[in-house]
């Protein structure tokens, strides 16, 4: 077959990366991803390595045997060697051909391979299969360059063809109906899996697992963020959470090992996701299995490209800024108050790939640099940016090197100065940690800092009130100067407080009897006189959705209170918090 279409097919699968030899969640091997269907097994007693419990592949989807009977070679071939991996998928691929009567060898129209590209997604619907078939032919006409995770620089030049679509119908796929409650990019395969809205118990606030709203009207409250988290569970466990009227909720769940995508919460009313109100009310949350603390084995491909479409989608119909302080990982969640601060999420985690992410939505984070700026934005590469991390097996054990998506923050512009402290995570002032989970001394890639100070290869950022320092030589930076505003204590002020959520001033619940009025309560962090801080938004209406019963009706439930006050976004650590515009001034990058 042609060489530069294997060659897409493969990118379109994993990006070219072999896993050493390692299965992902689907039981994939090898930069073909080729599926050993010995994995997975009717007992569960039998399952291997535990992917049959992570989920439900049917043992006939056996592309590894299949290819293995087609080259002539035992399995384990496939899975350990990736030239004969390349060769499966190669053999899979002319089979196809062959068997629907197309034209086959290194000579023929790349373009006239459309339905056997679609056929080895293993999709059972036509939608899904042509959406793999056109990420392939994309990278086919795009093309593509990068350096695998051993260390192999590899490109491909771009081959302009005609994808010969019609070619589709011969597959026999089935065409499901779409379902109308689900809102989702047609090229993708989504599904409605609803989450309960039901009244469980004897009091009219015991009922779950999210609440209604119109969001998607002037009534408010308005969809400003799309929140990414991992599921820490199978997808199997995922689904059976998320229908537990019990439970929390979230809007959508990614699938691992082919990007399906199950919305269960209509995206006009509030799911509970966040673990924190404000952002409950004003965002989406996406759910996508994976366990943080292996990165790559559960953030695959058809997983990422198939969330970026439905961001994407989302964003578009919101009118959400495609940007790091919208488009917010978990771990980005600001505690309400101090007491919260500590317990709050730390995923998506280290290993999420927000570069890839956002170039998939065609934002790349690279774009809209300019020469000179007292902001910069963290982009320190993904795949070669290896950092220590511990904990992933076991205490203060290093885990298994890979990309990771932050570089670490130290108190003096040095290696072996200690890592800057997070008092909200750390109240006893100790060091931050390369712990899996301690985001306290991270930033992570696309977020925006206010630049405090250089010092040879080393750069400094206001963080949590104070310098935290990074190492940026010029030649190989891990940050990009951008263009933006940043906020400054106004005139006097020695100390600005920060605030995990923006609620409305006390005079603005007046109209609302009966809703008691929401305590604003500041973080244990602060701004102080000289620091300054890069804003996310710098338009941010107070407002309070008032949700604590059953299909509660207004005035004194199911109603946003909207307040006069107004407050800025800003980057302030790991986390985003708010600032009110009162008490700061707003002023260029200069």
């Amino acid at each position: 077959m042609p060489a530069a279409l294997l060659e897409a097919v493969s990118y379109a699968q994993t990006r070219w990366e072999g896993h050493a030899g390692e299965h992902n969640t689907s039981g994939g091997y090898g930069p073909m991803n080729l599926v050993d269907g010995t994995l997975f097994t009717d007992s569960p007693a039998q399952q291997r390595d535990g992917v049959g419990a992570a989920q439900t592949v049917p043992s006939s989807l056996d592309t590894l045997g299949r290819a293995a009977q087609l080259l002539g070679v035992d399995r384990a071939a496939l899975r350990d060697d990736p030239a004969v991996n390349i060769r499966g998928g190669a053999a899979l691929l002319k089979a196809g051909q062959s068997s629907l009567n197309l034209p086959v060898g290194t000579g023929s129209d790349a373009g006239q391979w459309y339905a056997s590209v679609a056929a080895v997604s293993g999709s059972p619907d036509a939608a899904s299969a042509a959406d793999f078939a056109e990420a392939a032919y994309a990278v086919l006409a795009a093309g593509a360059a990068r350096t695998t995770s051993d260390g192999q620089a590899l490109t491909l030049t771009t081959q302009p063809t005609s994808p010969q679509r019609a070619q589709l119908d011969r597959l026999g796929l089935a065409k499901p109906k779409p379902n109308p409650n689900v809102e989702c990019p047609r090229s993708i395969r989504c599904e409605w899996v609803p989450a309960p809205y039901v009244h469980y118990g004897p009091t009219p606030g015991a009922y779950g697992n999210h609440d209604l709203a119109s969001r998607d009207t002037a009534a408010g409250p308005t969809v400003q963020y799309i929140v990414v988290h991992d599921t820490e569970a199978s997808w199997d466990t995922t689904l059976k959470l998320v229908q537990d009227p019990t439970y929390v909720s979230w809007h959508y769940s990614v699938r691992s090992s082919d990007g399906l995508v199950a919305q269960h919460v209509r995206t006009k009313d509030v799911a509970w996701h966040a673990g924190n109100w404000y952002v409950n009310m004003h965002s989406v949350g996406i759910e996508h299995e994976a366990f943080a603390v292996t990165g790559a084995t559960w953030y695959s491909e058809p997983l990422y490209r198939n969330s970026a479409k439905l961001v994407k989608y989302l964003a578009d119909s919101y009118d959400i800024p495609i940007d790091r302080g919208h488009i917010l990982g978990h771990d980005q969640v600001p505690g309400i108050t101090p007491a919260n601060v500590a317990g709050m999420h730390w995923d998506p985690g280290p290993y999420w790939d927000w570069e890839h992410y956002f170039q998939l939505m065609g934002a790349p984070l690279s774009a809209h640099g300019v020469t000179n700026s007292d902001v910069v934005r963290i982009l320190p590469g993904f795949r070669n940016n290896v950092q220590l991390v511990t904990g992933c097996t076991a205490p203060a054990a290093p885990c298994e090197p890979q990309g990771t998506n932050f570089v670490y923050l130290h108190t003096e512009p040095s290696e072996i100065a200690p890592l800057v402290t997070d008092v909200g995570l750390r109240s006893d002032g100790s060091s931050s940690t390369t712990d899996v989970a301690d985001i306290g001394a991270r930033a992570t890639a696309g977020v925006e800092y206010a630049l405090a100070d250089r010092s040879g290869d080393w750069t400094a950022i206001w963080w949590l009130g104070r310098k935290a320092w990074f190492e940026n030589p010029p030649t190989a930076p891990t940050a990009i100067p951008v263009s933006g505003s940043v906020v400054v204590p106004k005139a006097g002020r020695t100390s600005v407080p920060v605030y995990g959520r923006a609620y409305p001033e006390a005079a603005a619940y007046a109209a609302y009897p009966g809703v008691p009025v929401q305590a604003v309560v500041p973080l244990q962090y602060a701004i102080l006189a000289g620091q300054r801080y890069a804003v996310q938004d710098a338009t941010i209406l107070t407002d309070y959705y008032r949700a604590v019963t059953f299909d509660g009706t207004p005035p004194s439930d199911h109603v946003d209170i909207r307040g006069a006050d107004t407050y800025y976004q800003v980057s302030l650590g790991h986390r985003t918090a708010f600032v009110r515009a009162a008490d700061v001034d707003l002023v260029p990058a200069g």
